[in-house]
């Protein structure tokens, strides 16, 4: 069924389809749209879920934790300061290894106050075990919900999608709200919670041991980069909608890659085409998949990395990344932090002038 939907809905109706059990959340803005949505379908019948009011990020998560090691299915979605407060129940999850399913819109942390995108908040997380998927359309957006819970449920880890706040969580755009049928089949977590064998999670764990907890979970997440390739074939055969890790435009010949990730990707990919008209041989890669972080086959490239965030004292920190996985010269452009206004023009403008190495504030250098 096609039908007109913003971000924050198709997160909703992507929820609904993986028949997720157990919904707990605490409203906060740009977020909120999500959680009225879904708080609206089990109301009225149309979702058949437990949604559970809590008093705060932290008691939401801690409830996705306590439904999740049950073995029910579990959804959350927050922003910004509510993703903060939910801090320690991150790691928590992720140690406990259950594969919750978030949906974090993405907004600029305080102070100074601020309620538009920016990717500081997610990417503050990047190190707690969960992985992390950045989309950049509303159909995306309802896809890699979908997809998120197929692979959770495989590697035991959590999942966060990132969406740009009131950029894309509420631009209204075309949905495909594709049932998922058995795509996603029911939650069998093998070390759910179970009455007639009982056990506990979370006790002390000594020297001994509690580094090879930490390893597993390192190697999960290396698995979780092959499996999510394979998510991703099956999605595209059944639904006809491919995804990867990277989405790459016109990288064929090019010498020159911008990167980037969310909506503002979406918009180099515009710059690539005006660029192209002056004869520049220009592409662009969005990634999409961050943790695990994947390879992006830029040996030999000049590279422009755009950052809507920055790790005060070190830079951006998708251009850390890649300088990290590749051995080869970034351009790092800061932009779009805070909401700022990045268009198609300004960033074929700071490509043209774009050194081998360095570091660019847009409105500031």
């Amino acid at each position: 069924m096609k039908k007109m939907a913003t971000g924050n809905q198709a997160a909703a109706l992507a929820v609904k389809e993986s028949n997720v059990e157990v919904v707990a959340a605490y409203p906060i803005t740009p977020q909120t749209e999500v959680v009225e949505t879904i708080a609206s379908l089990v109301e009225t019948g149309k979702m058949n879920a437990s949604y559970i009011r809590v008093e705060s990020e932290h008691s939401a998560l801690a409830a996705c934790i306590g439904a999740s090691a049950s073995g029910a299915r579990a959804f959350t979605a927050t922003s910004s300061h509510g993703l903060l407060y939910m801090h320690e129940m991150i790691h928590w999850a992720a140690g406990a290894r259950l594969p919750i399913v978030m949906a974090n819109i993405n907004r600029a942390i305080g102070p100074a106050w601020n309620i538009w995108a920016d990717h500081s908040d997610s990417l503050s997380q990047r190190d707690t075990g969960w992985m992390q998927f950045y989309a950049a359309t509303v159909q995306e957006v309802y896809d890699t919900i979908l997809m998120s819970y197929r692979l959770a449920e495989k590697v035991c880890l959590p999942a966060m999608v990132c969406l740009d706040g009131f950029i894309l969580s509420h631009a209204i755009q075309p949905l495909d709200v594709t049932p998922s049928g058995d795509f996603i089949p029911p939650i069998s977590l093998p070390h759910a919670l179970d009455t007639k064998n009982p056990m506990s999670y979370g006790n002390l764990t000594g020297p001994n041991d509690y580094f090879k907890f930490r390893r597993m979970i390192h190697d999960a997440m290396k698995r979780a980069d092959k499996e999510c390739r394979e998510v991703e074939r099956e999605f595209a055969e059944r639904f006809g909608r491919k995804y990867g890790p990277v989405m790459e435009y016109r990288t064929d010949d090019a010498d020159t890659i911008i990167v980037g990730m969310g909506t503002m990707a979406r918009e180099a990919e515009v710059a690539v085409d005006l660029l192209r008209k002056e004869g520049l041989k220009v592409g662009s890669m969005r990634v999409r998949q961050f943790r695990p972080f994947p390879r992006l086959g830029l040996e030999g490239k000049k590279v422009v990395a755009l950052d809507r965030d920055c790790s005060y004292g070190a830079g951006g920190i998708l251009a850390q990344e890649i300088r990290f996985h590749h051995d080869v010269p970034v351009y790092n452009i800061i932009a779009g932090i805070g909401g700022q206004d990045v268009r198609y023009e300004v960033i074929a403008e700071l490509v043209r002038k774009a050194r081998p190495e360095g570091e660019f504030w847009l409105g500031v250098d």
